[in-house]
Protein backbone atom coordinates (compact mmCIF):
# COMPACT_ATOMS: atom_id res chain seq x y z
CA UNK A 1 0.00 0.00 0.00
CA UNK A 2 1.21 3.26 -0.80
CA UNK A 3 0.77 6.92 0.78
CA UNK A 4 -1.21 9.18 -1.10
CA UNK A 5 -3.71 12.68 -0.18
CA UNK A 6 -7.08 12.21 0.87
CA UNK A 7 -9.86 15.12 1.06
CA UNK A 8 -11.90 14.84 4.06
CA UNK A 9 -15.31 17.10 4.58
CA UNK A 10 -16.04 18.85 8.03
CA UNK A 11 -18.01 21.12 9.09
CA UNK A 12 -17.82 24.69 8.40
CA UNK A 13 -15.29 26.44 10.50
CA UNK A 14 -14.09 23.18 12.20
CA UNK A 15 -11.04 22.91 9.85
CA UNK A 16 -8.43 23.39 12.25
CA UNK A 17 -9.66 21.27 15.65
CA UNK A 18 -10.33 18.09 13.26
CA UNK A 19 -6.63 18.72 12.05
CA UNK A 20 -5.53 18.52 15.90
CA UNK A 21 -8.36 15.96 17.10
CA UNK A 22 -6.93 13.70 14.37
CA UNK A 23 -3.57 14.33 15.64
CA UNK A 24 -4.26 13.52 19.02
CA UNK A 25 -6.03 10.48 17.54
CA UNK A 26 -2.92 9.10 15.51
CA UNK A 27 -1.00 9.45 18.57
CA UNK A 28 -3.58 7.47 20.59
CA UNK A 29 -4.17 4.74 18.59
CA UNK A 30 -0.65 4.71 17.64
CA UNK A 31 -1.19 4.99 13.24
CA UNK A 32 1.51 7.22 12.92
CA UNK A 33 2.70 4.51 10.63
CA UNK A 34 -0.61 4.72 8.40
CA UNK A 35 -2.17 8.78 9.04
CA UNK A 36 1.08 11.07 8.16
CA UNK A 37 0.16 15.14 7.23
CA UNK A 38 -3.00 16.40 8.15
CA UNK A 39 -3.41 19.90 5.88
CA UNK A 40 -5.79 22.82 6.08
CA UNK A 41 -4.78 24.34 2.83
CA UNK A 42 -4.32 28.38 3.94
CA UNK A 43 -2.97 31.04 1.41
CA UNK A 44 -2.07 34.95 2.28
CA UNK A 45 -3.75 37.46 1.29
CA UNK A 46 -2.85 40.54 1.08
CA UNK A 47 -5.46 43.62 1.85
CA UNK A 48 -4.57 47.38 1.13
CA UNK A 49 -6.31 49.42 3.32
CA UNK A 50 -5.65 53.10 4.15
CA UNK A 51 -2.20 52.50 2.94
CA UNK A 52 -1.58 50.00 5.44
CA UNK A 53 -0.31 46.59 4.18
CA UNK A 54 -2.19 43.65 5.93
CA UNK A 55 -1.19 40.06 5.59
CA UNK A 56 -4.28 37.50 6.36
CA UNK A 57 -4.47 33.66 6.28
CA UNK A 58 -7.15 32.62 4.15
CA UNK A 59 -8.50 28.63 3.98
CA UNK A 60 -8.56 27.85 0.34
CA UNK A 61 -11.21 25.26 0.87
CA UNK A 62 -13.33 26.19 3.48
CA UNK A 63 -14.60 23.08 5.08
CA UNK A 64 -12.13 20.57 3.98
CA UNK A 65 -9.05 19.04 5.07
CA UNK A 66 -6.33 16.80 3.38
CA UNK A 67 -4.88 13.81 4.82
CA UNK A 68 -1.54 11.88 3.73
CA UNK A 69 -2.49 8.05 4.40
CA UNK A 70 -2.21 4.58 3.87
CA UNK A 71 -5.72 3.69 3.52
CA UNK A 72 -6.84 0.39 5.26
CA UNK A 73 -9.53 -0.40 7.00
CA UNK A 74 -7.94 1.01 10.48
CA UNK A 75 -6.61 4.36 8.97
CA UNK A 76 -10.23 4.82 7.65
CA UNK A 77 -11.88 4.23 10.89
CA UNK A 78 -9.69 6.95 12.83
CA UNK A 79 -10.22 8.96 10.00
CA UNK A 80 -13.62 8.79 9.33
CA UNK A 81 -14.98 8.54 13.37
CA UNK A 82 -12.92 11.91 14.40
CA UNK A 83 -15.32 14.35 15.48
CA UNK A 84 -16.20 17.26 13.32
CA UNK A 85 -15.13 15.00 10.05
CA UNK A 86 -17.94 14.32 7.86
CA UNK A 87 -16.62 11.99 5.49
CA UNK A 88 -14.48 11.39 2.49
CA UNK A 89 -14.37 13.34 -1.00
CA UNK A 90 -14.90 10.70 -3.07
CA UNK A 91 -18.08 8.29 -4.52
CA UNK A 92 -20.36 6.33 -2.10
CA UNK A 93 -18.11 4.94 0.86
CA UNK A 94 -14.99 4.44 -1.40
CA UNK A 95 -12.61 7.48 -0.72
CA UNK A 96 -10.37 8.58 -3.64
CA UNK A 97 -6.76 9.90 -3.41
CA UNK A 98 -6.07 12.98 -4.99
CA UNK A 99 -3.86 13.06 -8.15
CA UNK A 100 -0.38 13.40 -7.74
CA UNK A 101 -0.03 16.69 -9.55
CA UNK A 102 -2.75 18.07 -7.85
CA UNK A 103 -1.28 17.09 -4.22
CA UNK A 104 1.62 18.68 -5.73
CA UNK A 105 0.01 21.67 -6.77
CA UNK A 106 -1.79 21.99 -3.35
CA UNK A 107 1.67 21.98 -1.55
CA UNK A 108 3.30 24.44 -3.77
CA UNK A 109 0.87 26.74 -3.65
CA UNK A 110 0.74 26.56 0.33
CA UNK A 111 4.32 27.07 0.48
CA UNK A 112 5.69 28.34 -2.54
CA UNK A 113 3.43 31.55 -3.89
CA UNK A 114 3.40 34.85 -3.49
CA UNK A 115 0.63 36.07 -1.22
CA UNK A 116 -2.56 37.01 -3.65
CA UNK A 117 -3.47 40.59 -3.62
CA UNK A 118 -6.77 41.06 -2.75
CA UNK A 119 -8.28 43.54 -5.39
CA UNK A 120 -10.40 46.25 -4.45
CA UNK A 121 -10.34 48.68 -7.56
CA UNK A 122 -11.15 47.54 -11.06
CA UNK A 123 -10.29 49.44 -14.20
CA UNK A 124 -12.64 52.14 -14.77
CA UNK A 125 -12.98 53.37 -11.05
CA UNK A 126 -12.12 56.84 -10.24
CA UNK A 127 -9.75 56.93 -7.72
CA UNK A 128 -7.73 59.62 -5.48
CA UNK A 129 -4.77 59.83 -4.86
CA UNK A 130 -3.25 59.71 -1.40
CA UNK A 131 0.22 59.89 -0.84
CA UNK A 132 3.10 61.14 -3.00
CA UNK A 133 3.59 64.13 -5.23
CA UNK A 134 0.14 64.13 -7.18
CA UNK A 135 -1.63 63.93 -3.89
CA UNK A 136 -5.06 64.91 -4.20
CA UNK A 137 -5.37 64.76 -8.01
CA UNK A 138 -8.41 62.23 -8.95
CA UNK A 139 -8.30 60.15 -11.97
CA UNK A 140 -9.58 56.84 -13.61
CA UNK A 141 -8.07 53.07 -13.30
CA UNK A 142 -6.80 52.30 -16.79
CA UNK A 143 -4.71 49.46 -15.90
CA UNK A 144 -3.97 46.89 -13.01
CA UNK A 145 -0.26 45.41 -12.24
CA UNK A 146 -1.57 42.88 -9.25
CA UNK A 147 1.70 41.20 -9.27
CA UNK A 148 3.59 44.47 -8.75
CA UNK A 149 0.77 46.20 -6.46
CA UNK A 150 0.41 48.86 -8.75
CA UNK A 151 -2.20 50.68 -11.07
CA UNK A 152 -1.37 53.06 -13.81
CA UNK A 153 -4.56 56.03 -13.04
CA UNK A 154 -4.91 58.83 -15.81
CA UNK A 155 -5.03 61.91 -14.16
CA UNK A 156 -5.68 65.35 -15.71
CA UNK A 157 -2.70 67.39 -15.48
CA UNK A 158 -2.27 70.65 -17.19
CA UNK A 159 -5.21 70.20 -19.30
CA UNK A 160 -4.34 66.71 -20.59
CA UNK A 161 -4.64 62.99 -19.45
CA UNK A 162 -1.28 61.82 -17.90
CA UNK A 163 -0.92 58.35 -16.81
CA UNK A 164 0.46 57.55 -13.15
CA UNK A 165 1.84 54.44 -12.07
CA UNK A 166 0.90 54.33 -8.63
CA UNK A 167 1.00 51.98 -5.38
CA UNK A 168 -2.03 50.38 -4.59
CA UNK A 169 -1.70 51.55 -1.53
CA UNK A 170 -1.20 55.86 -2.98
CA UNK A 171 -4.88 55.78 -3.72
CA UNK A 172 -8.38 55.14 -2.25
CA UNK A 173 -11.72 54.96 -3.79
CA UNK A 174 -13.53 58.92 -4.21
CA UNK A 175 -16.69 58.44 -2.00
Amino acid sequence: MEKKWYVIHTYSGYENKVKANLEKRIESMNMGDKIFRILVPMEDEVEIKDGKRKVSKRKVFPGYVLVEMIMTDDSWYVVRNTTGVTGFVGSGNKPIPLRDEEAAAILKQMGMEEPKVKLRFKVGDEVRVIAGPFQNFVGSVEEIYPEKGKLKVLVSMFGRETPLELDFGQVAEVE
